[in-house]
């Protein structure tokens, strides 16, 4: 009996592989459904989703541009917010640099120029030192970005993004989150459908979004 199960079990999963589809995404294929669902930030008529990045991730620079053209496409539909993927500690100093534009209300509008320094000018931001220069090279006052870099609330908001990763179950990126219920990957939906071409991936993985964003809308 207990192999027969196994067996229908089996059976059961590949043939919810067979059937998935970027279009019509199955739960353990293109996505998965998180074990606890998390609080979301409300917000009339939109759906939060979430984009777990690093600024050093080449799949993550790779994914920006048509992401945020499917963010601006989607405006009434989507809250969207980026979180830093972090370890918590005090010496992330990728982490510490996105809390401290966090701070400064300035992640969005220095976010293409944070992944353009790593990705197209090829420096590395990997040391307090890095990361000031880059920011007084930037037009950031140097005295407000070392006041918020060093202080507390940064300090306390790289252990929360930390806490954030585990509650979601985040281990890489970018993995994108839709209303804190479903977790997803531009490698899942490549995983999922292998007839996929590799410049097809990731409007794959937008047509999963869409999916998820409108199952989170009944």
């Amino acid at each position: 009996m207990r192999r027969l199960t196994l067996s229908l079990a089996l059976a059961a999963l590949c043939a919810g592989t067979a059937t998935a589809s970027p279009s019509n995404p199955v739960n353990g294929a293109e996505f998965r459904t998180l074990q606890t669902a998390q609080p979301t930030q409300k917000v009339e008529g939109k759906v939060e989703v979430i984009e777990f990045f690093m600024y050093h991730c080449p799949a993550c620079n790779a994914v920006e541009t048509p992401l945020a053209a499917w963010v601006k496409k989607n405006a009434d539909k989507v809250n969207f917010r980026r979180i830093h993927l972090s370890s918590g500690e005090p010496r992330d100093f990728e982490a510490r640099l996105f809390a401290t534009l966090e701070a400064l209300q300035l992640q969005d509008s220095m976010h293409d120029k944070v992944l353009q320094a790593w990705h197209q000018e090829r420096r590395r931001l990997r040391s307090d030192a890095e990361n000031l220069e880059w920011a007084v090279r930037n037009g950031i006052d140097k005295e407000k970005f070392l006041a918020a870099y060093n202080s507390f609330g940064v300090n306390m908001r790289l252990k929360a993004l930390g806490r954030m990763a585990d509650a979601y179950g985040v281990t890489g990126t970018p993995t994108i989150i839709v209303n804190g219920k479903y977790s997803t990957e531009p490698s899942m939906v490549a995983q999922a459908n292998r007839h996929l071409a590799n410049d097809d991936v990731i409007p794959a993985s937008l047509q999963v979004l869409d999916a998820l964003v409108a199952r989170s809308r009944q």
